[in-house]
């Protein structure tokens, strides 16, 4: 046997190892024959190429759309011949200033408040209950989530037809059943369109709730049920004690999804009524839509585009600040 003096005696004295045991302090193992530096070359070479098609469409797609409708927001234009006419800030006092504009960010907000309200506690009941092992479990959450999968125009047409006044098919289960359905129809009159279309709404998207809330049932380990259970816990005291509560991330990036769609809601309230009756639907894009491509004031509809991006863009800036940054660890 060898004494450890010796053989640490007899061990040769050790090149100089990096952070990971390897000769550059970088902690990457140089590739054989290539000169210094060569591997960070590639390294930075590889990044730009997977990088630079993504970076190309946003700045395409993303980037110089948002930069047209700034620049047209300063013009009068019609659509059609140079932006020569520059009118400044004009075109944002005319759009902050339109009674139309201000109904139609209430109708946003209105929505988003609505969604949380309603389609959050809901879709949270149907994710319980659908987590449970009961007959027909599969079936059940197919025909939940199928109206998600439907385009929007699809379903925005079908539900015109069945809400058609006095031949939609609501209206005559209505009737049959001894209920009056309103004159002009449900979508037809102003007090009732906007709480319509939210109806139809939640019949669209509650799907997607109810699958992101299925899938952080899902993830919740079995041994905090079975624990919960053998200290006596009841069904609803395992629900609201042990898994409603590890569903605090997914419902706060759920509730940010449907912050931000309903913010930007267009095609299904465009679908359904246009923005009316009455302007009692309007929303911010079928507002900017409407000026644009109905009377030609491509400059109002490029203001009210540029509002609705900064109040949409604020609301995520403060909702990431305030709420989702305890889920990414940042609590500064």
């Amino acid at each position: 046997m060898i004494s450890t003096g010796a053989a640490v005696a007899a061990t040769p004295a050790a090149a100089p190892v990096g952070e990971h045991g390897t000769g550059d302090p970088s902690g990457r193992s140089p590739v054989p024959g290539s000169p210094p530096g060569s591997s960070r070359w590639r390294q930075r070479l590889e990044i730009a190429l997977f990088v630079t098609p993504a970076l190309a469409l946003m700045a395409t797609f993303v980037v110089w759309p948002v930069v047209s409708a700034v620049r047209m927001s300063f013009f009068r234009w019609k659509g059609f011949g140079p932006m020569d006419d520059f009118v400044g800030l004009r075109n944002y006092e005319q759009v902050l200033g339109d009674a139309v504009f201000r109904d139609a960010v209430v109708h946003n907000l209105t929505i988003v408040g609505l969604s949380v309200a309603v389609q959050l506690p809901l879709g949270l009941l149907l994710a319980v209950l659908l987590n449970r092992r009961i007959r027909g479990r599969g079936l059940l959450r197919t025909i939940v989530f199928v109206p998600y999968v439907l385009a929007e125009v699809i379903a925005g047409v079908v539900w015109f037809q069945l809400l058609q006044p006095r031949s939609g098919l609501v209206e005559e289960i209505l009737t049959t059943v001894g209920i009056t359905p309103p004159e002009q129809g449900f979508l037809g009159t102003p007090g009732l369109a906007l709480w319509t279309v939210f109806v139809v709404l939640t019949w669209k998207y509650l799907g997607l709730a109810v699958l992101l809330f299925l899938a952080g049932l899902q993830g919740v380990p079995d041994e905090l049920y079975e624990a919960a259970q053998l200290d006596g816990a009841s069904w609803w005291q395992v629900q609201r004690r042990v898994a409603l509560p590890l569903l605090g991330p997914t419902i706060r990036t759920w509730a940010f999804l449907s912050m931000i769609g309903s913010l930007q809601l267009f095609d299904m309230v465009w679908i359904l009524t246009g923005g009316g009756p009455a302007n009692a639907t309007t929303t911010m894009a079928t507002y900017l839509v409407s000026q644009g491509t109905q009377r030609g004031n491509y400059g109002i509809a490029g203001a009210a585009s540029v509002v609705l991006f900064v109040i949409a863009f604020v609301m995520a800036l403060l909702y990431q600040v305030l709420v989702l940054r305890r889920d990414t660890g940042d609590q500064r």
